[in-house]
């Protein structure tokens, strides 16, 4: 026994020069190096010790260089997985630069039908990393971590592919903002989403624009004055995500979505949702001459042709994927 306090208190010294180590490893650090004043049994110290040893190769792995975003292409969806569990996935600026590319690089991919953002870890993301937000960072670095923000949410409704969020555990603030973004959201039954700037000081003002534009007025404006969360249901009947599901059901159900969209037309759904999203920002009677001009420049393209040719034959389409024009005869 006594070997093997030496042992743990050695590691334990070696754990605890590791840089940007979690608070709540040192103090675990601590209880473990203070063990042999305590009667801890033998199989509580090794798995203290496991515990600790698996915080230090993540921590480690991070600090190396570890990918903040995981990519995974499997029959034209590509998942994109945010990969900083230790800080609840936080959009820091690193993290929204590793988006950006990502979600243009999927947009230009013609491979790719759908994008699919989820999640390590028990939250999909928790909002901006707040220690890049003191004044020790200055303003010129503010403004570029919110215009980035901006940059990677209105990159997700303008890149000609779907989004989706995969969302499990809590999304607060941008994370929250990212949700209201994406043109699909599939959340579990635990999930549950905030905007709780206003409790720190910091009003979700660009979530807010988002958000107004996915729920009910008076739902966004007490979601963001009081900072309360609310759950899966209640965002479900908001508007906030599509569906609500138990959370061994969240990616079966995500992917029966994303399977549809890849069997439509990457370049007709491409048309779709452009269209779908200026008209938005138009008066009822602009958005329909520019949706009338849509769907008649959609016929001209062989795809749109190829479509109702199938339909009326009655077999599968094949569809090009590209804008090319109908051959004129």
């Amino acid at each position: 026994m006594a070997s093997l306090r030496r042992t743990l208190t050695a590691v334990c010294r070696a754990i605890q020069q590791q840089a940007d180590m979690p608070a709540r490893v040192h103090c675990a650090t601590r209880y473990l190096m203070n063990s042999s004043n305590r009667r801890l049994s033998y199989s509580t110290q090794v798995n203290l010790s496991k515990s600790l040893f698996r915080r230090t190769l993540t921590t480690q792995a991070q600090a190396e260089g570890a990918p903040l975003v995981l990519r995974r292409d499997e029959g034209g969806i590509r998942w994109l997985k945010f990969n900083n569990e230790r800080k609840r996935n936080a959009l820091s600026l690193a993290m929204l630069d590793c988006l950006k590319q990502e979600l243009m690089e999927g947009g230009e991919d013609e491979k790719v039908r759908v994008l699919i953002l989820t999640s390590e870890g028990p939250a999909f993301s928790s909002g901006h990393d707040l220690s890049e937000l003191t004044s020790a960072t200055g303003h010129e670095y503010h403004k570029k971590v919110f215009r980035r923000c901006t940059e990677v949410m209105t990159l997700v409704q303008d890149i000609p592919v779907p989004v989706m969020a995969e969302v499990r555990g809590l999304a607060t603030a941008a994370g929250c903002q990212l949700v209201a973004s994406c043109d699909v959201a599939i959340a579990a039954e635990t999930a549950r989403f905030a905007t709780p700037g206003v409790n720190i000081g910091l009003f979700c003002s660009t979530p807010g624009v988002a958000l107004a534009r996915a729920v009910p007025r008076k739902v966004a404006m007490e979601m963001l004055l009081t900072g309360f969360p609310i759950s899966a249901s209640e965002a479900f009947r908001a508007g906030l995500v599509s569906k609500v599901v138990p959370e061994d059901k969240v990616e079966e159900e995500t992917l029966k979505i994303a399977r549809k969209i890849c069997d439509t037309s990457r370049s007709v759904t491409a048309i779709g949702k452009a269209c779908f999203y200026n008209q938005i920002m138009w008066d009822r009677n602009t958005a329909y001459r520019h949706a009338e001009d849509v769907m008649v420049s959609n016929l001209q393209i062989k795809d749109g042709q190829e479509g109702i040719g199938a339909f009326l034959q009655k077999r599968h389409p094949v569809w090009t994927h590209n804008e090319d024009p109908v051959d004129k005869e």
